[in-house]
């Protein structure tokens, strides 16, 4: 199996995985962004119409406004409690970058991508080759439930609602999470020819925010259940499963 290390192994690709860039002290929507900016540029080009008080007023509005804006953070919905940042235009979430987990891993697999592709475009089958994985039940083409085993055992099951975001057929399946899932997670599997065509090489990125923060995702390492661990013990399980002389897609 080739591991990807450094940079490599936590290069984010944000374009294919619609992963958000949202740093950890944003509490302001896209949306609401935007109108701020709008707003405040309005107020500030106001100001300069004006004099006096009423166009002091308009500058300090304005700038606040533009502030709220290019910082996504706005101090009153701290204070609040408040939070619009947490989910996109769609209702789906988004992995704040600032606590999330990162892990990449790769494996060659001695199939055609179009194969290995189809297997797991259908997600019903992944508990076979993902050992934590309870089950997952399609809703529909693209939208499907998760339910994983807990971390440490004996715990409640983590369960969430995914999405597929972005797809090219056969050779990328890239999905996140929906609002009210219990794990803010996205991710991608990518199917790459190999050089000599005899086989694949599949890339499986994952990022998410673990329960309890990253205090817990220390404790799950302490526990063995290291992420890139798992996602390379799962993959070698996905290469036995597809080069087995028993297998037949579904």
């Amino acid at each position: 199996m080739a591991t990807l290390t450094g940079s490599e192994r936590y290069r984010t690709n944000t374009q294919s995985l619609g992963w958000s860039e949202e740093r950890a002290d944003e509490n302001v929507g896209d949306t609401e962004r935007l109108l701020s900016g709008l707003m405040g540029g309005g107020l500030l080009a106001a100001a300069v119409m004006r004099r006096g008080l009423s166009g002091a007023v308009l500058a300090v509005l304005g700038a606040s406004l533009l502030q709220r804006s290019i910082t996504g953070h706005c101090m009153l919905y701290e204070a609040l409690g408040a939070n619009t940042a947490s989910t996109d235009g769609l209702g789906r979430r988004k992995v704040p970058t600032g606590r999330a987990v990162k892990a990449q891993q790769r494996i060659r697999i001695e199939r055609p991508p179009e194969e290995l592709y189809r297997f797991w475009r259908n997600v019903e089958n992944l508990p076979r080759i993902m050992s934590d994985l309870e089950s997952v039940h399609s809703i529909n083409d693209r939208l499907s439930h998760w339910v994983v085993k807990a971390i440490p055992m004996g715990g409640p099951t983590i369960e969430w609602d995914a999405e597929i975001i972005n797809e090219v057929d056969g050779e990328l399946i890239g999905w996140r999470s929906l609002r009210g899932s219990d794990v803010d997670h996205a991710g991608s599997v990518r199917f790459e020819r190999t050089s000599d065509g005899r086989g694949t090489d599949v890339t499986v990125t994952l990022q998410y925010a673990p329960p309890g923060g990253l205090g817990g995702t220390l404790l799950a390492k302490m526990l063995g259940e290291d992420p890139e661990s798992k996602i390379q013990q799962d993959l070698q399980r996905f290469k036995e499963t597809m080069e087995a002389q028993s297998y037949s897609p579904r």
